[in-house]
């Protein structure tokens, strides 16, 4: 989120080469290999006890009888001085992708990563090659399409070098290293969601579009913000409040005099159609007769130093405790704090600051030294282990404090720091972006990586968070950030308003269009979460999804595919590569995008049906009582798409309630035949209009049916 005085310390720590391990240094791996093409590699000297619990991987593969092709990848081991290391044998011509949420081009082949989470204000730390979260995995692409994933079963602080072979080497004990195989890309991520689970289904209000800033305050400010965006018609669901709402920055509670009654202010909120994300930091004022602190120290909660003394250390509210996440008392305790603050109304928690961030050190973090006690799940370590995952531990207690506080709703939580397999508590952002066209350019290749990486539910700062946007560069921001997966406007303390109205009338109407195309796709990206939450497919893709042997595709990092049927195309990117077909260009809301300076042009994959809704400001308008499908038949003449819908809210589409729906077309000589196939859950209402919109490089045809029509059109 930002650092105190955004102050940049810069660290070098030399890059490490491996490459010239002698066999004779190696040691040989113990090789297992398991059902669905994985196989576990094992080093002899391996300490089970020093990563138990895994915290990526939730489904141990089952071993299978049938023994290792001897062409598969190989995998050794070997220590070199204080490092343990293993090696990746992968062969030639592949392209490298995933290791998470790092800076740079998507191809990852060249690169030399530190997986050390800390705050990285405008990625300026090792150029943005460790920034929040690690995500020990590497994901592989061979010349003939097949694929496979590496995963580093590793919590200790490690580097990745990526280059003729995969080299992970670590600061702590020996570790396994986990192999996919696969025949596609796509099959790997499945596989890879096997293993770490998959996101729980979010709530739709989590689609639509986010306002934030460092920070809206008082109260009456964020009124104003909701009343504007309703005023302009902006569409809109979510205002978020920074550290800011607080008293003096101590977590859960509320300025006296800025907030005097939260309650109140989102009762207003959700009045008006918005719902409200509150944040808290794991940093907790050190002082007697602050309830939380007292209540954490009567359990003995915190973090120790070498000598097992309290660490205290500055965040924003001055000398700070943290909870130590590792054990399983602390992390009850933690969940319980959220009952008061949830039942003012509050719907959405974000979790900051949780690498853990701590000032005026010199790794802006807490010392590798500081203990950890354990519990029943998890031993007691150093820092130096529980580092990485000190921010995924935090959200796993807060999202079940959450769940229990609010037991009929889906919970929201976005955290900033997090660990392979974190998904499964957590949304993320990229953090403190800055206010540039670099930036811009890089958060689509930074969320596709994010997305390979088993997150599907990330994005940047839209406008960027440090520095000032110039209207046309939150222009270009907003009119692309309406196709991230998460969606959310930010700017830091300081900098100039930069709401969507800031930049005056023509930027003001395309952050109009911009979202407005974005809310009528609702029903296709709730489709696709849907997906992701069953199979772990990203919902954000890279071209080479559509044709993993083209090798074009596979270096494309400016155009981007939402699902398989949507291609996003940057109006600064209109030179990039495309997949191959008649991909045709569509309207979503009746704007053109085709001379526009800002929006991106649409095009939709041939063969495929796209399902919209009507045009709505928030998603407590969405319904499907008129359905809009973009038809685009391929060389076959044909067509399919797929709609899942159900309350937006809740649990009850996990005893049925729910409609999955496909949608078939094809031409059959002079008329198009529609039919409706209800694959799962019940029918939608048989009161359902379908808006039939024909796609054709020629024209468009519209043609309005009852659900239970015989659907045959003319053409």
């Amino acid at each position: 989120m930002k650092n105190l005085n955004q102050l940049i310390i810069l660290i070098t720590i030399p890059v490490i080469f491996f490459s010239r391990c002698s066999q004779s240094e190696s040691l040989k791996p113990k090789v297992i290999p398991c059902e669905s093409d994985v196989t576990l590699y094992y080093p002899l000297n391996y300490n089970q006890d020093a990563h138990t619990p895994s915290f990526a991987i939730v489904n141990e593969p089952r071993k299978s009888l049938d023994e290792i092709d001897s062409n598969t990848i190989k995998v050794s081991f070997s220590n070199i001085g204080d490092r343990e290391v293993a090696q990746v044998t992968i062969g030639e011509n592949i392209d490298l992708y995933g290791t998470g949420e790092v800076l740079g081009d998507l191809v990852r082949n060249g690169t030399n990563l530190k997986l050390w989470n800390t705050d990285n204000y405008a990625y300026g730390k090792d150029n943005g090659q460790r920034l929040y979260q690690s995500h020990p995995w590497v994901l592989g692409l061979r010349e003939d399409g097949s694929s496979f994933g590496v995963i580093a079963d590793n919590t200790w602080k490690m580097e990745i070098a990526l280059g003729e072979r995969i080299t992970f080497s670590s600061e702590g004990p020996s570790f396994r290293v986990l192999v996919i195989e696969k025949d596609s890309p796509q099959e790997v991520m499945r596989e890879l969601a096997k293993l770490t689970g998959t996101i729980a289904l979010p709530p739709l209000w989590s689609l639509g579009f986010h306002q934030c800033r460092y920070s809206y305050y008082p109260d009456a400010r964020v009124k104003s913000i909701a009343d504007t965006m309703r005023l302009k018609n902006i569409p809109c669901d979510v205002i978020w409040m920074d550290i800011d709402y607080m008293q003096d920055f101590r977590i859960f509670t509320f300025d006296s005099i800025n907030f005097p009654n939260p309650k109140e202010t989102n009762d207003y909120l959700h009045k008006n159609g918005f719902k409200s994300v509150w944040m808290i930091d794991p940093g907790i004022k050190s002082e007697s007769g602050y309830s939380v602190y007292d209540s954490g120290d009567s359990i003995n909660a915190w973090v120790k130093n070498q000598k097992d003394s309290v660490f205290t250390g500055k965040v924003w509210p001055g000398d700070c405790v943290f909870p130590d996440f590792t054990q399983d008392k602390v992390c009850n305790w933690w969940g319980s704090l959220y009952k008061d603050f949830m039942s003012v109304g509050i719907d959405g928690v974000w979790n900051d600051m949780n690498e853990p961030a701590v000032f005026e050190t010199s790794d802006w973090t807490m010392p590798n030294s500081n203990k950890h006690k354990g519990g029943k799940t998890k031993p007691n370590g150093s820092h130096l282990r529980y580092h990485n995952v000190y921010g995924m531990m935090m959200v796993e207690a807060s999202r079940k404090g959450i769940m229990h506080a609010n037991p009929e709703k889906r919970p929201f939580v976005l955290t900033r720091s997090n660990f392979l397999g974190g998904h499964r508590f957590a949304a993320t952002w990229t953090g403190d972006n800055n206010s540039s066209m670099k930036h811009l350019k890089q958060s689509i290749p930074m969320s596709l990586n994010l997305s390979l990486s088993g997150q599907p539910f990330n994005g940047p700062d839209i406008g960027g968070f440090a520095g000032n946007a110039t209207p046309e560069l939150y222009g270009h921001w907003i009119a692309v950030g309406a196709f991230y997966p998460f969606s959310r406007a930010h700017a830091t303390k300081g900098s100039i308003n930069q709401e969507p109205w800031s930049f005056g009338s023509e930027i003001e109407q395309v952050s109009r269009e911009a979202l407005q195309r974005r809310y009528r796709l609702l029903p296709y990206f709730y489709t696709l979460f849907q997906e992701s939450s069953k199979s772990g497919m990203p919902v954000m893709r890279p071209l080479f999804f559509h044709n993993s042997k083209d090798y074009n595709l596979r270096r494309e990092q400016g155009n981007f595919l939402i699902g398989s049927d949507l291609l996003v195309i940057p109006k600064w990117n209109e030179g990039g590569n495309m997949p191959n077909g008649n991909w045709k260009t569509i309207s979503i809301n009746g704007e053109s995008s085709e001379n526009h300076k800002y929006h991106p042009d649409l095009k939709i994959r041939p063969g495929a049906i796209l399902p919209l809704c009507n045009a709505i400001e928030n998603t407590s308008e969405f319904s499907l009582d008129t359905l809009t499908l973009l038809v685009s038949l391929d060389t076959t003449l044909k067509a399919k798409g797929v709609l899942y819908t159900d309350a937006g809210d809740g649990y009850a589409y996990q005893n049925g309630d729910f409609s999955l729906v496909e949608f078939n077309a094809e031409q059959i000589g002079n008329s198009i035949n529609i039919s409706v196939t209800y694959k799962e859950g019940h029918p939608l209402s048989d009161k359902t209009f379908l808006n039939i919109r024909i796609i054709d490089n020629k024209k468009s045809t519209t043609s309005v049916f009852n659900i239970n029509d015989d659907i045959v059109i003319p053409i």
